[in-house]
């Protein structure tokens, strides 16, 4: 029997989940929802959806699990609603731009049971899953230091900016999550800078467009991120971590790998240009592992299992604890 699933938001990222959907073998893309009726119907036409306002999909029986692409202020309580109908839930991060909310949201999601997978792609990236492999399986030996480097082509809109909860909390995020699953466990403190280099509309907003943060673990380990809303060369995306025994690597994806050498030199295709290529399998990977999780098997990849609500609070708690020290310009421990 398929998993039917309901689609809320059918902007950018819900047309990736939608296609996602659609091409597992074990899921229908039943319904979606989206208060622009064009984008709507344009996911509904193209995948034999039908058109259903939140009370519907919530009241339906026949719909066993919904895909949260709406914006952020929505996240929890549209969380609290499906799970109390007895929908699972696949929510993009963050679940809420407060802990204190996404801690009350969890406690809904453990009161009615149902599963709840907030949106960290990058955890399911073939290459950056390889990069996990290889500390697992014990190749580097035990992680000791890490590097993160997330660098966006360019600054988002400024509406976007405002309703985002600014660069730690929006960007870096993602990176807080990969230090966690990359390194084990949660860091004790953080040291954060953020000045604003790129764009200077976007200092009257109260964000940075570049900023940097140390995590450092209870036993000393270290992991160091770097983000920037400019990198002219293209969509940079690397993580390295170090070893005891030596270091594994994801270097930055080119649509096209190949290489020229003339008597000027090598020179290599640009890098993607923004996420919605460089994801794509990842993108895919993860509602992979959402149907897997519910149809009750075994999730590969990923440490296998899905990202949980507590997850995504972790990182959150985080990223509250990075916009702390670098408002405060002090290091800051993180909450449990």
């Amino acid at each position: 029997m398929s998993i039917r699933f309901a689609i809320l938001g059918a902007g950018r990222i819900g047309q990736v989940h939608a296609r996602a959907v659609d091409g597992n073998e074990k899921a229908v893309l039943a319904a979606v929802f989206d208060p622009v009726e064009a984008a709507a119907a344009a996911v509904a036409e193209r995948y034999g959806a039908e058109i259903c306002d939140l009370d519907a999909i919530a009241t339906a029986d026949d719909i066993d699990a919904v895909v949260l692409c709406t914006p952020t202020d929505l996240h929890a309580q549209q969380i609290e609603l499906f799970a109390r109908a007895g929908k699972a839930v696949f929510c993009e991060k963050p679940i809420d731009l407060d802990s204190a909310r996404v801690r009350d949201c969890i406690d809904v999601v453990n009161e009615t049971g149902t599963t709840l997978m907030v949106g960290f792609n990058r955890r399911f990236d073939p290459h950056f899953m390889g990069v996990k492999a290889a500390i697992e399986n014990g190749s580097i030996g035990a992680p000791e230091m890490g590097i993160i480097t997330s660098r966006d082509p360019g600054a988002p809109p400024a509406d976007y900016i405002t309703r985002s909860g600014g660069i730690f909390k929006d960007m870096m995020i993602h990176d807080f999550d990969m230090a966690v699953f990359l390194m084990g466990g949660m860091p004790e403190s953080v040291m954060a800078t953020g000045s604003v280099l790129t764009d200077k509309a976007i200092e009257p907003l109260g964000d940075y467009d570049s900023a940097s943060a140390i995590l450092r673990w209870a036993d000393g380990r270290q992991l160091s991120i770097s983000n920037s809303r400019r990198a002219s060369y293209g969509y940079d995306q690397r993580v390295e971590v170090h070893g005891s025994l030596g270091m594994a690597a994801a270097e930055n994806e080119h649509p096209v790998r190949i290489e020229v050498a003339t008597a000027s030199g090598y020179a290599r295709p640009p890098l993607h240009d923004f996420f919605m290529t460089r994801y794509i399998a990842a993108y895919a990977n993860e509602i992979n592992a959402f149907i897997s999780a519910l149809d009750g098997a075994a999730v590969s990849g990923a440490a296998g299992g899905i990202p949980t609500g507590i997850d995504g609070l972790n990182a959150l708690l985080i990223a509250e604890a990075a916009l702390e020290s670098a408002t405060t310009g002090r290091l800051v421990s993180i909450a449990g």
